[in-house]
């Protein structure tokens, strides 16, 4: 939903998506378009946002449980900062314009956040910013199970299966849900990730 509705709003710019921000710098570059510097800037915001994230977990020395309701309450603080400035704005500024670029990279640090945590905390569950190790995961353990070869493997894999089928269905319908709600009502598209969290 993040990623879908960043990259409506601030010119190309992927929330959570390094690889796609490399992707369409490159593009933005070679054809003109805009978006540059925020993307730019994407990269080492979310390296120091996931470092710091850990270093100041490790260093306060929180348990799991602790540390993953604190990064949750700063993702949630970042996306209720930048819901509040699109309402205030009365929209969403171009992703070129100063107030732009700091928007989008809020949600970068937010979702920088969210990866951090997930890596750490949620490893167990499979990724909700990308589908990249999802498909192809959800692809292999299906042709184990058609196969007839998985064997004593058989209900680990159905398990996995099934959670990773789920988060793959929720990430198609984030999407989608982003995009329709973009395209409807552009400022009321900010409040979803807030009250998700």
């Amino acid at each position: 939903y993040v990623d879908t509705m960043g990259f409506l709003a601030f010119a190309g710019l992927f929330p959570s998506h390094i690889t796609g921000n490399f992707v369409t710098l490159a593009a933005a570059i070679v054809t003109g378009s805009s978006g540059i510097l925020a993307k730019i800037l994407a990269l080492p915001l979310f390296c120091v946002v996931v470092f710091l994230a850990r270093i100041s977990i490790l260093g306060l020395g929180l348990d799991a449980a602790i540390a993953t309701r604190v990064l949750l309450l700063i993702k949630f603080a970042l996306f209720i900062g930048v819901a509040i400035a699109v309402f205030i704005l009365g929209g969403v500024p171009h992703g070129d314009t100063s107030i732009g670029i700091a928007l989008g990279l809020t949600l970068v640090t937010a979702m920088a956040i969210q990866n951090a945590l997930h890596r750490v905390h949620l490893a167990d569950f499979p990724p909700s910013t990308l589908m990249t190790g999802t498909t192809p995961q959800i692809m292999l353990d299906l042709g184990d199970l058609v196969s007839g070869k998985a064997g004593e493997r058989k209900p680990d894999l159905i398990r996995r299966l099934r959670r990773f089928s789920s988060a793959f269905f929720a990430f198609v319908f984030g999407c989608a849900a982003a995009a329709m709600l973009y395209s409807l009502a552009p400022i009321w598209c900010f409040a979803v990730p807030p009250l998700v969290v």
